[in-house]
């Protein structure tokens, strides 16, 4: 899916001051934060949106390069996805330094692991039943060498002395106080001086991690499952991210789903269709129902069969399961079939087809207007 232009994003104009790019992402920014908006996917969307759209239109070497080559000429500079190569947290803390107008205080908690994400692929009958699924992840994980502080075994960090363990340091630009972070210890508050020689100093390293999830019943294509805390770990003992697994459905041979509904295109033969019959359906739990096919059927018409859908993921309600028909025409008559096909069409009134009469009705009177 292709981005939004970033002034569009922040819904500025390619002449816009610093100042009015400022104010115009603090505005979303405020809005959309993940504290204000816990849960809320599109929230966070716009948040996401709105911080990669001022990282690049607050920097001049990058604004130049997309207001000459738009999204191309930046992409080498801002990464996909969860694991962009900004700081949404970096950002913000040039607004707000120490303190946020989401509450809290303090130090940034800049050591927060990276999300990630995983793509699983299921049937649609294990979305109906639902499956418990083990997926392998490379990810980072706490080294237990220095219990993910960063500092050799003897040893622990200590404060920083540029910052006082704030993680911040604060200068004078004529009238104005800017707090900036602190450059020795990347506004961590505390520097390493004798660091873990498994892990470099990172409190974390890299491995494989085997996880069960549950795919829940009546899950659809595209939904997102968030597992908190299964994300990278965090530097020097820094919060986990989070997991997110994306699920795709593939494509059934029998059934077409539209939300919890159910859709099957039954072939019926022609002889059911005219004098009705009775014919078993599949159905997506593995079992068959009988559909009763009353006198006269049409190719194209449907018929509903409650709750024989999908679960809704949030339980309760079911849909159903709709079966359109599709008369087939018989192939490879032998003689005696053609004969008595024949000896009933010259039986045949036009009162049994009032859908052919109808439509030669309409046409007669169409050649008859154009001759005119």
């Amino acid at each position: 899916m292709s981005k939004r232009d970033y002034y569009e994003v922040l819904g500025v104009n390619q002449s816009a001051s610093d100042a009015e790019l400022k104010k115009a992402y603090y505005k979303l920014a405020k809005q959309n934060h993940p504290d204000q908006n816990p849960d809320n996917p599109e929230a966070e969307k716009k948040f996401k949106e709105a911080s990669e759209a001022y990282a690049v239109l607050s920097d001049k070497e990058k604004k130049s390069a997309y207001d000459q080559f738009g999204h191309a000429g930046v992409e080498g500079n801002m990464g996909g996805g969860f694991d962009s190569n900004f700081s949404f947290d970096d950002i913000f803390s040039n607004f707000f330094g120490d303190s946020s107008p989401f509450g809290g205080g303090g130090r940034r908690s800049s050591n927060r692991g990276s999300d990630l994400q995983y793509e699983v692929t299921v049937s649609l009958e294990e979305a109906f039943n639902g499956k418990k699924l083990k997926i392998d992840i490379p990810t980072q994980v706490k080294c237990n060498d220095c219990n993910g502080t960063g500092a050799n075994k003897g040893s622990s960090p200590v404060t920083c002395p540029m910052c006082n363990g704030r993680g911040q340091i604060r200068s004078q630009q004529g009238f104005f106080s800017v707090q900036q972070t602190c450059p020795q210890c990347n506004g961590k508050g505390e520097i390493i001086s004798d660091p873990c020689k498994t892990c470099r100093g990172t409190g974390r390293v890299q491995k494989n991690k085997s996880l069960m999830v549950n795919i829940p019943k009546g899950v659809d294509d595209g939904s997102r499952i968030r597992l908190s805390g299964e994300g990278e770990a965090g530097l020097n003992g820094g919060q986990q991210g989070d997991l997110y697994i994306f699920v795709t459905l593939k494509r059934h041979t029998l059934f077409i789903r539209e939300d919890e509904n159910l859709f099957s295109e039954v072939p019926i033969s022609i002889i059911d269709a005219a004098i009705g019959g009775t014919i078993d359906v599949p159905t997506i739990d593995g079992g068959k129902a009988r559909l009763k096919v009353p006198a006269g059927t049409q190719s194209g018409d449907q018929f509903r069969l409650k709750s024989k859908g999908m679960p809704n993921v949030r339980g309760g309600r079911v849909g159903d399961l709709y079966i359109q028909a599709k008369l087939e025409t018989p192939v490879k008559l032998n003689k005696k079939q053609i004969e008595l096909l024949e000896s009933f069409q010259e039986m045949s009134s036009e009162t049994e087809t009032p859908l052919k009469s109808e439509y030669f009705k309409k046409a007669k009177e169409f050649w008859k207007t154009r001759k005119k």
